[in-house]
């Protein structure tokens, strides 16, 4: 790529020999292990994925549609911790997709990868189609807003098989608007939502990443095992829900597609 904005690299760690940083215009993008796909580098990574651990037993085999897929990270962990699981992965950006089937390791024959729009994407899959639905999509920093609507949850949900859960990974900044709009979002068509994170981060104190968990089953959220996930983190964290989401969310509302 000829302009530095459009510019995709993949680096090694320093320090971890066997680490690989995506890297678009200079921003980290994903991390892999070459050697080791269980091993998370970042931490909202991490917090997805210990979504996933407890949506079901260990080692079950999961269905899961990602949503952006970067250096494919989560489903390289997900291929060597839950083998046999199915999973498509949408990324938009070929450039993306082309770098890292050449630099980084095969992928395990159950992870197709799908170059498209994600919300196309997502219109075009059949209802009860996922367990999971894992969203990770970001262009210049930004959450395109065709994929932050409650048209598009509305749609995830459709796609989602009954119990299943939804997982979006917001960055932001405080005082987290953008984050409060999203959780409004979830709550206009998911029965069931939490936030995930550094407790720093919960409070409006800095900006990094948040992950959203949604369940369309009232009370489907196994929190108290996702809060002692977050606290064991190598950074620890805290959960939002119920009456504490409530103050968190206050004053927000929903995204549509007909918001201007």
């Amino acid at each position: 790529m000829n302009r530095a904005a459009d510019r995709l690299e993949l680096v090694a760690d320093p320090v971890r020999r066997t680490g690989r940083t995506l890297l678009s215009a200079g921003v980290e993008q994903s991390y892999v292990d070459v050697s080791d796909p269980r091993h998370l580098h970042f931490e909202y990574v991490r917090r997805i994925a210990s979504a996933v651990e407890v949506a079901a037993p260990a080692g079950v085999p999961l269905s899961v549609l990602h949503l952006g897929g970067g250096a494919l990270t989560l489903p390289r962990w997900l291929a060597a911790t839950r083998p046999g699981s199915p999973q498509q992965v949408v990324e938009r950006d070929p450039a993306v997709v082309e770098l890292v089937a050449r630099e980084l390791p095969p992928l395990p024959p159950q992870v197709r990868v799908e170059v498209a729009d994600a919300r196309d994407a997502l219109t075009a899959t059949p209802a009860g189609s996922y367990d999971l639905v894992i969203a990770d999509i970001y262009r210049a920093a930004q959450m395109p807003r065709h994929v932050r609507t409650v048209e598009f949850a509305a749609d995830v949900a459709r796609t989602l098989r009954p119990g299943g859960t939804y997982l979006v990974n917001v960055t932001d900044l405080p005082p987290l608007v953008g984050t409060r709009a999203q959780v409004a979002t979830l709550r206009a068509v998911f029965a069931d939502v939490c936030v995930l994170g550094d407790r720093r981060m919960l409070r409006g104190r800095r900006y990094g990443n948040l992950v959203l968990a949604a369940t369309s089953r009232p009370g489907g959220l196994p929190v108290g095992r996702l809060a002692v996930a977050a606290l064991r983190d190598p950074v620890p964290g805290g959960l939002l829900h119920a009456a504490a989401l409530d103050t968190f969310v206050a004053g927000a509302h929903p995204v549509t597609d007909d918001d201007r």
